[in-house]
């Protein structure tokens, strides 16, 4: 089966479509958006698949199909309706709060529009200074973390095992019972 030019061009127009769509500020936009894209993907899973055959778990002679495309289809399915609900979500929670759906800017993109050349070349030349310090304890004497002892304190109990050097050993290497090495 060759593929057919028509599947090929809807398959274009859904994902043209889609990205188009989630480009739009309003949220129910960007959930048809996405929807569209899911069912361009599983359009070109479709594509991809090939030319039609039995099963593959079937026993007969003959072309058996990929299971590949159809195992990746199902999990396109998956994550599209994974990812819809929780648009769905979203949406549903800026209804309430905002009794809109779309995407309102921020300071920070307000600010960020309006910045200039200027201010571009300025954040340049302070990127260009000296390099500096980044912690609080240049210069200073003591480390930031104090290990305190029995004698720096009295209400601190110093008995906590600690590995100390096994004297039997004079350098050569441990051994267990049978006479092999440990390590």
């Amino acid at each position: 089966m060759d593929v057919s030019l028509t599947l090929i061009v809807v398959m274009a127009v859904l994902f043209a479509c889609g990205v188009y769509a989630m480009l739009e500020r309003s949220l129910t936009r960007v959930l048809i958006g996405f929807l569209l894209l899911g069912n361009a993907t599983n359009l070109l899973l479709l594509i991809v698949m090939g030319v039609p055959g039995i099963a593959p778990f079937y026993g007969d002679e003959g072309e058996m199909s990929d299971p590949l495309p159809q195992a990746l289809t199902l999990t396109a399915i998956v994550i599209t309706f994974a990812v819809s609900a929780f648009l769905l979500a979203l949406i549903y929670r800026s209804w309430q709060l905002g009794q809109a759906d779309t995407v309102e800017d921020d300071e920070a993109d307000i600010a960020l529009r309006g910045r200039t050349d200027a201010d571009e070349d300025v954040l340049e030349d302070d990127a260009n200074l000296e390099d500096e310090a980044t912690t609080d304890f240049v210069g200073v004497q003591t480390a930031p973390i104090t290990v305190l002892h029995m004698r720096d304190h009295s209400s601190i109990q110093d008995d906590a095992p600690f590995d100390a050097p096994d004297p039997r050993s004079d350098g050569a290497r441990d051994r267990d019972n049978d006479g092999e090495d440990r390590s």
